[in-house]
């Protein structure tokens, strides 16, 4: 099962994520999700576990509870959805529609 937790403190490492979840049962990755520019901590990550039973356990017990003095969310990961990458306009704005231009 894929979990999320946001809120992290940004000196949070993937390292200390790992470890937090360990407690709970065999963690396969654990990840800080980080800038792709500067490098520094987004604030939130991902850890995947093996056991779906452990991995509801961890989340009961880690959410809502404060690490490093930041109190961090804890759930399910959803599904990734896909976005378009690139600088692409995402409609609205620009011209058209003319209502009330006569």
């Amino acid at each position: 099962m894929n979990v999320y937790v946001g809120n992290l403190p940004y000196t949070t490492s993937s390292d200390d994520l790992r470890v937090a979840f360990e407690a709970f049962g065999e963690v396969t990755s654990a990840n800080v999700i980080s800038d792709r520019d500067s490098g520094r901590s987004k604030g939130f990550g991902f850890v995947e576990m093996s056991d779906d039973a452990q991995a509801k356990e961890a989340i009961e017990k880690l959410n809502g509870t404060e690490m490093d003095g930041r109190t961090i969310t804890v759930n399910e990961a959803r599904p990734r959805e896909d976005r378009p990458r690139g600088g692409g306009r995402r409609g609205g704005g620009g011209y058209g529609g003319g209502r009330g231009r006569y």
